[in-house]
């Protein structure tokens, strides 16, 4: 006993062990060593067993273990460095905190241990066995996006996953949903190869869309039917009858900033110059590095056969804006040389009239 640990000598007092390999007790001694396994911490000091360990002639000729070493159940096991009672706190240390800070709660404690050891503490230990689940969801995950996906399952009555396959196809589903006959609904999106692997694994379900991926659809649809409508709304003014034909626009002038032609002569200017460039046979990377242009903004200019494709939204000349009232200033104020939104206007700074 010291200052730092407490160490414990320890002898077997059983007459002889069983093989690991045939199962056959002996009782020749083939020779002894000492071992000394790290035990549960006692007043703040490691705990250290000197335990006097046996090797033992395995008794059958024909077992390929010639020798074998004594364990004491529930004591130590083979090549390890603890006691079964410590192996259980770091177990469930290293659950609760996975490597590097589990390590060091287990230092505060008084158990020197690395997170790379903590890590393969856990790695031995057997997976629980969880129930076989009622309600299955099924979707997919990526691994590497746009390439490698792969299929995830999960419990939606406990909300944990259950399952991970390594691709999307329906041969594989099928196949998993054939072992769990115990399955009554299947839970997933509307991809073919999930309904093609639910029906032929699991005949007996019944197939349900989640309600995330319902949502979701039902929101993209409502999104399309507006834009392709977006010409038929109206703006509604508060406190102000809502005419039947939208104002005319005010009258613009020709140098106004404000006016969409100046917008899109600028798009057919940048139309032009992309596609001379491709015709002279530079490639797509050199000429957005050429124009400062991102690869979306080049690809929408070099797809597109003619500038007028890309005139939409914005770009509609009979679009109302919120600034039609104003436009009128804001061309006087353009024109007495003020480009810059935060330069005194006439009464308080930064207003309209």
């Amino acid at each position: 006993m010291s200052h730092e640990a407490i160490r414990v000598n320890v002898n077997s007092t059983s007459a002889g062990a069983a093989c690991p390999d045939c199962g056959s007790e002996s009782t020749r001694v083939h020779s002894s060593y000492l071992r000394f396994p790290a035990d549960v911490p006692s007043g703040g000091r490691l705990v250290v067993l000197q335990l006097r360990v046996r090797r033992f002639f395995c008794p059958q000729s024909s077992c390929a273990r010639q020798t074998f070493a004594e364990q004491l159940p529930g004591l130590t096991r083979r090549y390890s460095r603890w006691t079964e009672r410590l192996r259980s706190p770091l177990a469930a240390v290293g659950l609760a905190l996975a490597g590097r800070t589990g390590a060091r709660m287990a230092r505060a404690f008084g158990v020197s241990i690395s997170r790379s050891a903590l890590l393969r503490l856990l790695a031995t230990l057997p997976e629980p066995e969880a129930p076989a689940p009622r309600v299955v969801g099924v979707d997919e995950y990526a691994t590497r996006k746009g390439r490698v996906y792969g299929t995830v399952l999960v419990d939606v009555e406990t909300r944990r996953p259950v399952d991970l396959l390594p691709d999307r196809e329906a041969s594989s589903l099928a196949a998993w949903l054939a072992k769990r006959p115990g399955i009554e609904i299947v839970c997933r999106d509307r991809a073919p190869f999930f309904a093609e692997g639910a029906t032929a694994g699991a005949p007996q379900a019944t197939q349900v869309a989640d309600r995330w991926h319902l949502w979701h659809n039902l929101g993209e649809a409502a999104e399309r039917a507006v834009a392709r409508h977006r010409q038929c709304l109206r703006i509604l003014v508060p406190d102000r009858e809502v005419k039947a034909e939208p104002p005319a626009p005010p009258e613009e002038k020709a140098d106004s900033p404000w006016r969409s032609e100046r917008f899109a002569n600028r798009i057919r200017a940048r139309h032009a110059t992309v596609h001379a460039l491709l015709e002279a046979g530079h490639s797509r990377r050199s000429i957005g590095r050429q124009l400062n242009m991102t690869h979306r903004t080049l690809k929408s200019l070099a797809d597109a056969a003619k500038p007028e494709d890309l005139f939409r939204g914005q770009w509609q000349h009979n679009r109302t804006s919120v600034l039609d009232e104003y436009k009128p200033y804001l061309d006087e104020r353009w024109d007495e040389g003020y480009r810059d939104r935060t330069a005194p206007a006439q009464g308080r700074p930064g207003q309209l009239p």
